[in-house]
């Protein structure tokens, strides 16, 4: 048995998920669960919201499910690989805020954006991430002085954190300033990232091809 099990769909953010378990040479085997198809048991006894990604470590101490991408990306990083890509101890503030940060104001933001609600003066001090505009503007005054959630040096933050701006600046959720299309360069060039999304890319191909 593998690993992990990683329950996905191409179409998700599973594909966070993925490059972060190619990041680490995690041993996974994955279960495609489509849209719309019944949710696997296994997934459910895992995660009763039958969300995706869902991961499954398996260990001899006993299996530990985990949900919620930014919880895989940072258990990933502290279980495998050394942990190389976990934080060092100047680091860790950095990695944590801005991990969560994307978690959190930044997801937030781009949803009420994308759903045509731009919280009023009132609703700013109540909705946990002020304005758009505002939230945009303190990720990119971020990578304005930084390569890297944590400075120079990519960490798994940069997996969570990064994917957030590569979506966004693709389907335009966020603008294309130039310090997030740097940024974005800079992540893309990486050979986890690659494997992984071609992985990801063949997957959706193939469904393509499915339906037509």
């Amino acid at each position: 048995m593998a690993s992990y099990t990683f329950f996905t769909n191409p179409m998700s953010r599973g594909q966070i998920a993925r490059w972060a378990l190619h990041e680490v040479g995690a041993d996974y085997e994955q279960v495609i669960v489509e849209y719309g198809a019944p949710k696997p048991a296994a997934l459910l006894a895992a995660n009763g919201l039958g969300k995706l990604p869902t991961l499954v470590h398996h260990t001899p101490d006993g299996d530990y499910p985990l949900a919620e991408t930014s919880a895989i990306c940072a258990y990933l990083a502290e279980t495998e690989s050394g942990g190389a890509l976990a934080p060092n101890a100047q680091e860790r503030a950095a990695y944590y805020r801005w991990l969560f940060f994307a978690a959190g104001p930044l997801e937030q933001a781009i949803t009420a954006h994308s759903l045509g609600f731009e919280p009023n003066e009132r609703q700013q001090r109540s909705v946990g991430f002020g304005c758009y505009d505002l939230v945009v503007d303190s990720l990119a005054a971020h990578f304005r002085a930084h390569d890297f959630v944590c400075g120079t040096r990519f960490t798994m933050a940069d997996v969570y954190v990064g994917s957030h701006v590569l979506w966004g600046t693709m389907f335009k959720t966020l603008p294309e300033l130039p310090e997030f299309l740097a940024y974005g360069a800079r992540l893309t060039q990486r050979l986890a990232y690659t494997e992984a999304k071609a992985i990801d890319h063949a997957l959706i191909a193939a469904a393509q091809e499915a339906k037509a």
